[in-house]
């Protein structure tokens, strides 16, 4: 059994949702905040046995995207709006991140 925690874009989330339960996966969502953006991301927690782990790393590639956005430096980045470095930079946001931990023991109640 493994323990995944699949962090993602709240873009994906309702996407990602609706894909899982049609797989019959369990599901707890997280509400989260994190990333270069501080924005908000849904965590999710899965577990899942050795033998659907792959079913679910390609429901996760399938529905969340990395995207770019367009992001003002903020006047932590410089304190002249003028000054070099104050033009909008492309950022990379979304897509996902999936830690998948061996799980010793997992009992139902």
């Amino acid at each position: 059994m493994h323990l995944v925690l699949a962090i993602i874009q709240d873009a994906d989330a309702a996407a990602l949702l609706r894909a899982l339960r049609a797989q019959a996966f369990d599901v707890t969502k997280l509400a989260s905040t994190g990333g270069f953006l501080r924005e908000g991301n849904t965590t999710l927690m899965l577990g899942v046995s050795p033998d659907r782990l792959g079913t679910l790393r390609q429901l996760v590639q399938d529905t969340c995207h990395a995207r770019t956005r367009l992001v003002m430096p903020g006047t932590a980045i410089t304190d002249q709006p003028d000054a070099p470095g104050a033009e909008p930079l492309n950022v990379p946001v979304g897509g996902a991140v999936l830690f998948v931990l061996t799980v010793d023991e997992f009992v139902k109640y």
